[in-house]
């Protein structure tokens, strides 16, 4: 995560076995940490109602989800349009695998909504 943001902001990375265990790294770290946040909780079987807490994670779940699957596809759709259009420029027969890429790219918003209806739908 930390080598992403440093390759986002401007960043070099000349060691990339050393930026790709820090990546594992990180990532496990959050990982275990999220993990513990999750399972550290009282389980209750017999309550059936949900907290107003939960209501409101459950909502802002289901908005992040969604802006971050919008976010993730426009920046997905602009690298894979723009080079569809200079393939079909160069051979206009690349048409439907160049369409394919784009298809594609637009899934992730299509995940994105499925999974915070998914979300809405536990409310």
């Amino acid at each position: 995560m930390f080598v992403l943001a440093a390759i986002f902001l401007g960043a070099k990375i000349t060691n990339k076995k050393r930026a790709l265990i820090i990546n594992v790294a990180s990532f496990f770290v959050v990982f275990i940490f999220a993990a513990a946040l999750i399972f550290s909780g009282r389980v209750d079987a017999a309550q059936t109602d949900s907290s107003e807490l939960a209501v409101a994670a459950a909502f802002i779940g289901a908005g992040l989800v969604t802006g971050l699957g919008a976010i993730g596809t426009g920046i997905a759709v602009s690298s894979a349009a723009s080079a569809a259009i200079g393939a079909i420029s160069e051979n206009e027969n690349n048409f439907g695998k160049a369409m394919i890429f784009v298809a594609m790219a637009e899934g992730i918003a299509i995940y994105g909504l499925l999974i915070s209806f998914m979300i809405l739908g536990r409310v």
